[in-house]
């Protein structure tokens, strides 16, 4: 007998569900096609070697362990860096030549509190001052007049060119240089007010003159970035809707402007609450030159040092509550939900960690 091979014809593969309506309709009355080949309570691993064409059983992940991901190299540098922080803390505990005692004695006297309201005093007025002087010149530096732009830039240049020390020096002898200051009117003897320089200029004149116009000058460019980073088709919207410059300034491009100012400008307060310092070349009675008076008399140096380092933490401390509230008011037209405040976050910690009420026995009998 001899057999012939007949060739089979390749077809493409059947799509999973012509495959399954073909096997139903191809099943004999009285059973069940591949679909209800399983009962009710049949799991999908069990369906998965009935050998049905183009159906694959879903895999169930309900019994699978969750395993976190491991961080080795995280908890080393964790643990190097713990240490060295209890290696520090040890030292400042155990070193007597800290005089912590002299610290604390110190820390509140009434020559050091006088110094620190010195300082602030300094600060909020020149910082005020410079932040209203450097809009003014942030304003002229964006207007279209050459004369204003001229003006603005060459102020930037020389206060940001010269240091803050020789610029207190400067003003504070700036009575060698002219006998009478006077307001009037230019190229003419009308004079309406007339003054000794040495009477006008004392040591905190001096001292908020520098500090004012040192501050204005790199306030002046950090509002001007804050401005020239709203971008500029909010602008056009806004004046092909008629909306005046008054209010495209003060609604549109200054809250925005804001969220890029803020964070360099309390850099830049900061940083006053220290430059402040300097003002003990003019013999000022700040909170620096107080401690220098007294560690002179005392010989008591590092102590006293550190009476002033902590001050000054504690006040950069509480500017830094204030930026972190200031910008997350400003941050509200950036992010979705705002995130949560310390306090916030306090309360939902202990909300959700706090242990379930015990259940009564009065409770227990009713339920």
């Amino acid at each position: 007998m001899s057999s012939t091979a007949t060739p089979v014809a390749q077809s493409a593969p059947v799509p999973a569900s012509a495959g399954v309506e073909s096997a139903s309709e191809t099943a004999p009355p009285g059973t069940a096609g591949p679909a209800t080949a399983a009962g009710p309570g049949t799991t999908p691993s069990e369906t998965a070697g009935s050998g049905s064409p183009g159906r694959q059983a879903a895999t169930d992940y309900a019994d699978y362990r969750l395993v976190p991901a491991r961080h080795p190299w995280r908890w080393v540098g964790t643990a190097v860096v713990a240490l060295g922080v209890a290696g520090i803390a040890w030292s400042l505990a155990t070193n007597p030549r800290w005089e912590w005692g002299v610290v604390a004695q110190w820390f509140t006297a009434q020559s050091i509190v006088n110094g620190l309201l010195e300082t602030l005093k300094l600060t909020a007025i020149s910082g005020a001052l410079g932040f209203i002087l450097g809009f003014i010149l942030a304003l002229m530096r964006l207007s279209a007049s050459p004369l204003l732009v001229s003006v603005s830039w060459t102020f930037s240049w020389i206060f940001r060119s010269t240091p803050l020390l020789v610029q207190m020096l400067l003003w504070y002898n700036l009575g060698y240089l002219y006998e009478k200051i006077s307001l009037g009117i230019p190229f003419t003897d009308v004079r309406f007010f007339e003054a000794q320089t040495t009477t006008l200029i004392s040591q905190f004149a001096a001292a908020v003159l520098g500090l004012t116009l040192n501050q204005a000058a790199y306030s002046a460019e950090i509002i001007r970035g804050g401005i020239l980073s709203v971008d500029q088709g909010q602008l056009e919207a806004a004046t092909a809707l008629g909306i005046p410059a008054w209010r495209r300034s003060t609604r549109i491009v200054l809250p925005q402007a804001m969220r890029a100012i803020l964070p360099t400008a309390f850099n830049e307060v900061i940083g006053l609450v220290k430059g402040t310092s300097i003002v003990y070349v003019l013999a000022y009675s700040e909170l620096f030159y107080t401690v220098q008076v007294i560690y002179n008399r005392t010989q008591q140096v590092l102590p006293l040092l550190l009476v002033a380092t902590l001050w000054y933490v504690v006040i950069t401390s509480v500017l830094s509550v204030f930026q972190y509230y200031i910008e997350r008011h400003y941050s509200k037209g950036a992010v979705r939900t705002l995130p949560l405040t310390p306090l916030q976050k306090a309360r939902k910690f202990l909300t959700t960690h706090a242990p379930a009420p015990r259940e009564t026995t009065q409770e227990r009998g009713t339920r």
